[in-house]
């Protein structure tokens, strides 16, 4: 129990020393990492999209 205590107090103590983003650094975050996912979404789409017409004309049946 004692070892339980002491991890909990090093976490608090470790957790005080974090730097946490504002609020305009966290939404400035999150917007590009929305941005990012929607752009590499459309890019995966596009490339499966074109992979499977391939694979279409080449099995012939297309």
């Amino acid at each position: 129990m004692q070892k339980i205590q002491q991890y909990i107090k090093e976490v608090i103590q470790e957790l005080k020393k974090v730097t946490w983003p504002t609020w305009e650094e966290l939404k400035g975050s999150t917007m590009v990492v929305i941005l990012f996912s929607v752009i590499m979404g459309c890019y995966i789409a596009g490339l499966d999209f074109v992979f499977a017409m391939l694979v279409e004309k080449f099995l012939g049946r297309g």
